[in-house]
């Protein structure tokens, strides 16, 4: 479709800085039904810049609806920004180590602009010890608990940290949300060397604001897990990844996909470079490694998965007959072996019959990444 076809160009304007559309092809564009493409996946910062930097005959009302948004994302990302250096200084006062993931860090790995990067929380890393200090540190700085919601105390948070690798904290004004993660995902095997003690790396994110987040094999890791996670149904997500990879040699990708591999990523990794290769050449470098993973039909299956579900029709999972069944099953194939199969569908079953209260649940949800609706308490 075009219009998907034109949100590729704004990410890929994003990190390469050039115009790759035809003009005839601008032409068959609707221009409505690309606005809410870039809506659903929340690249419209991104595709607000390319608009204005280039010529594309794009009706007013869009233009103006996007720099709407694109304007929203910005405020956002200074206010985040802002927080990010209150919390740091007040976490490495209180010698509670912490790593970003995420959020301004990497678009600033990513993209030119940080700022044009989608991103309603701020996700946290630190170590499962350092929750209850960890949590008075974010009280103290304005943040109130939303997931689990009406927590009895430090022991609750615990036993909650036990069953998710996050619980969801809220600030009302300026209104931001953070995810306190302990480990980086739900399943411990994946990934599970991966913690606040991964060899880390700083990033200038703007107005001398710097920012440790996961060094760079640590972050294709982690990156490419989040992704499978949600069967990488967002533009965003795999946008973000290709940025991560732009300019890199075939050479320098090969090493992250093995050292992803020896960081316990799995078919994870396979399956976010194939599908960032299908979407932004990411790849071209790297005939050989492209060749063995399609070669490998696991992988093969997992990445076609995703293609579908990230060029079908826009809409959230939970709108369709299925749900998120098809975003759930991909997860059972992550990692080879019955035991990891078993893993799984114990933890899914466990956050099924645990999930947190209706008004808090989109918090927590596949692909979440917007604000929860309740308000903090």
């Amino acid at each position: 479709m075009p219009e998907f076809v034109l949100a590729l160009d704004c990410c890929k304007w994003g990190f390469r800085g050039r115009k790759d559309e035809q003009e005839a092809r601008l032409r068959e564009i609707d221009w409505s039904r690309f606005a809410r493409i870039a809506r659903f996946h929340r690249i419209e910062g991104l595709a607000s810049a390319y608009l204005a930097a280039n010529e594309c005959g794009v009706p007013p009302n869009v233009r103006e609806q996007l720099a709407g948004f694109a304007a929203e994302i910005a405020r956002h990302n200074l206010q985040a920004s802002a927080d990010g250096r209150a919390i740091l200084e007040a976490f490495e006062a209180a010698g509670v180590p912490l790593l970003f993931l995420k959020g301004l860090a990497l678009g600033r790995l990513a993209y030119a602009n940080p700022l044009l990067k989608s991103a309603i929380d701020i996700d946290l890393l630190i170590a499962p010890a350092d929750l209850p200090p960890a949590a008075g540190l974010l009280r103290d700085c304005g943040y109130g608990l939303a997931a689990p919601r009406n927590s009895a105390g430090d022991a609750a948070l615990l036993r909650w940290h036990r069953g998710w690798k996050e619980s969801v904290w809220m600030k009302a004004e300026p209104p931001l949300q953070i995810d306190l993660h302990t480990r980086v995902t739900d399943n411990l095997r994946l990934i599970p060397s991966i913690g606040v003690e991964s060899p880390r790396q700083w990033v200038e994110i703007g107005n001398g604001i710097r920012l440790p987040t996961l060094a760079d094999g640590e972050l294709f890791a982690y990156l490419a897990v989040h992704g499978a996670w949600s069967a990488w149904f967002r533009l965003k997500w795999i946008s973000d990844f290709a940025g991560l990879l732009h300019d890199r040699a075939g050479e320098e990708i090969e090493g992250l996909f093995r050292r992803s591999q020896g960081l316990g990523a799995g078919r994870a990794a396979g399956q976010a470079l194939l599908l960032a290769d299908a979407l932004f050449e990411t790849l071209s470098g790297a005939p050989e490694l492209k060749a063995a993973l399609l070669n490998d039909a696991p992988i093969r299956r997992l990445f076609r998965a995703a293609l579908r579900l990230l060029t079908r029709e826009p809409r959230e999972p939970t709108d369709s007959r299925l749900g998120s069944l098809p975003i759930r099953w991909t997860q059972l194939f992550l990692l080879p072996g019955v035991g990891f199969k078993l893993s799984e569908l114990s933890g899914q079953a466990y956050r099924v019959l645990n999930r947190p209260p209706a008004k808090s649940v989109d918090a927590l949800a596949p692909g979440k990444d917007r604000v929860a609706s309740e308000p903090p308490p």
